[in-house]
């Protein structure tokens, strides 16, 4: 089992309060000013001594519970109303715990690598952009907070530390929890919040330059034919999983944000099996195989020119954006892009992060809240060839198909049976483009934005940009 029981050990270790004595004890997610999932059951769980009887009073609400022989307990809330008032939070047993400010609304987990650790404070030193000088969201800090947003942040530094593992719960009123806290983060839970008019918690759980693999369970990987035919990596040691996912479990979220990919893009298909693993994981692990896993597309970057054991070329990454958009096809994801968002394609950790929360805010607004807006550019669905042009078909074209800047179309390439692709003239044509070049009378296949520095125009006119794609060739995936 490698290091899963010393993993398990320090999570168990770390999942409570210290007490020298069998007293009543609850996760450290849960503290004064938290916020509770409205819409559904909340479990409520800890430790006591054994057959400690606990009381836990919430919002005219009593439930009862006996620990058990290992001293643990748990009840079950019923379902809540959002509301901004904040309210008392009693557990009680030979000791009582009395939590304040205690709201409900909406709670997301967010996670992933240093993009998603992306901090607000560095947010405040963006170059600002021209369009956005009279209220940009570079000056976020300087402006007041909705004291109904709640920061809650599993700190990288902890899993060495059997301290203070697990932060209290801040509202983002306060400067100082605010700076340090993930900025796509931040922003989604911010327009959340200004389109849904209740409290929205924000946790975020994320180390800078992690792989997939220790995010999820040892377990998933031994368990899966598919790894046991392709070998496991030795990062899928489960250590970031069970220190900083599995001790927030079962606490009461609406789904999960995930911001990860440069550490595996040399992955192939097999990344879309680790995100499956890690998904099927997740959800395993909070109860609910339907809960919602939304998702970042990685950035245009040169990878072509890190140092790096595999052989990267320039279209070594449009085909990791390939294999980002094949885990769509595992139940209840969604996916952001991002092409556009890299203002210095030598810059691993691009700005514009208030972009990406809101993008994902909205894909969640759309898919989870039932929210009738635009969610995403337009995704290549079909071609067509007719005579010496071919005819592409869109999803998601909102209003229509637009050049973002009024230019020709870029970054299409066009090719034929020999595959051979050259730089091709692109037309909008009311919901298609018609893709053709001088050079190919005989066209066969169409690739779109496949280059690491592709930053191409065409978005719809929500404002929203078109996925990268390929017409031939793309891979095949299926969830298992």
């Amino acid at each position: 089992m490698r290091n899963y029981k010393s993993y398990l050990f320090l999570a168990l270790a770390l999942f409570f309060v210290p007490t020298l004595h069998a007293e009543v004890v609850l996760p450290r997610v849960f503290t004064s000013g938290m916020v509770l999932q409205q819409g559904q059951p909340v479990p409520v769980w800890g430790t006591a001594a054994a057959g400690e009887q606990i009381t836990v009073q919430f919002a005219g609400q009593t439930k009862k519970a006996v620990a058990d022989t290992s001293g643990k307990w748990q009840v079950m809330l019923d379902v809540l109303k959002a509301t901004v008032k904040g309210r008392d939070f009693t557990v009680q047993g030979t000791n009582t715990i009395v939590l304040h400010d205690v709201v409900v609304g909406e709670v997301w987990l967010c996670s992933g690598q240093s993009n998603m650790l992306y901090e607000m404070r560095k947010n405040s030193k963006v170059r600002k952009p021209d369009s956005l000088d009279k209220n940009s969201p570079v000056d976020e800090m300087d402006r007041p907070h909705s004291p109904d947003i709640r920061l809650f942040w599993v700190n990288q530094k902890n899993l060495k530390t059997t301290g203070n593992y697990l932060a209290k719960w801040e509202s983002a009123t306060q400067d100082s929890a605010l700076r340090s806290f993930s900025a796509a983060g931040y922003f989604f839970a911010k327009k959340l919040n200004q389109e849904l008019k209740v409290p929205v918690g924000i946790i975020c759980a994320a180390i800078s330059g992690s792989a997939i693999e220790p995010w999820a369970p040892y377990e998933v990987f031994t368990a899966d034919p598919y790894f046991r035919l392709t070998g496991i990596n030795s990062k899928a040691d489960g250590k970031f999983y069970h220190t900083m996912i599995e001790p927030l479990a079962p606490f009461a979220i609406k789904g999960f944000l995930w911001y990860q990919g440069e550490a595996n893009m040399t992955d192939d298909v097999i990344y879309d099996h680790k995100m499956n693993a890690l998904i099927n994981s997740w959800r395993k692990t909070w109860n609910d195989a339907a809960l919602p896993f939304y998702y970042v597309e990685i950035v245009p970057y040169y990878y072509s020119q890190m140092k790096s054991t595999a052989v990267i070329t320039p279209e070594s990454l449009p085909a990791f954006w390939e294999v980002q958009q094949a885990a769509l096809k595992i139940p209840n994801t969604g996916m952001i892009i991002t092409t556009d968002l890299n203002d210095d394609i030598h810059n691993l950790h691009p700005p514009y992060k208030w972009e990406v929360g809101r993008r994902l805010a909205l894909l969640a607004l759309a898919k989870s809240y039932n929210k009738n807006i635009v969610y995403s550019g337009p995704v290549y669905q079909s071609m067509a060839i007719k005579g010496s042009t071919i005819e592409l078909t869109f999803a998601n074209v909102g209003k229509g198909l637009a050049s973002k800047d009024g230019k020709p179309l870029t970054w299409f390439s066009i090719a034929g049976a020999d595959g051979k692709f050259v730089k091709a003239d692109a037309v909008i044509d009311g919901n298609k483009v018609i893709v053709s070049s001088p050079e190919v009378t005989n066209p066969a296949a169409v690739r779109f934005a496949w280059s690491e520095d592709a930053q191409p125009n065409l978005f719809n006119k929500d404002g929203l940009p078109a996925a990268p794609f390929r017409t031939n060739n793309p891979i095949k995936f299926s969830p298992n």
